[in-house]
């Protein structure tokens, strides 16, 4: 898969990342590059290979499961820029 200064100007521009227009094009070498080596993980042959969530076996530590009365939500809502409510107020981000 080919990566091309126009494709790079579109992602940093929904990522709102400036990027100057010199850097454009050996940014999308640099991402072709990626991009072609991530294709070649496709040609590795897994069929029977069990899939792990880590190299590691080890045991996931456990908390002891018990009921608390939650925190102090005043405490917590007062680091927020604004609430209502006893909620988190925040700019909507989707249409």
């Amino acid at each position: 898969m080919s990566i091309d200064a126009a494709t790079v100007r579109k992602v940093a521009k929904l990522a709102r990342i400036r990027e100057a227009e010199e850097r454009l094009e050996p940014l999308a070498r640099e991402l072709s590059g990626i991009m072609a080596w991530i294709e070649q993980l496709n040609e590795v042959d897994t069929d029977g290979v069990e899939p792990m969530t880590s190299a590691v076996n080890t045991p996931m530590p456990m908390r002891e499961d018990v009921v608390t009365d939650g925190g102090d939500a005043q405490r917590v809502l007062s680091n927020a820029p604004k609430a209502d409510k006893g909620f988190y107020v925040v700019p909507k981000v989707v249409e």
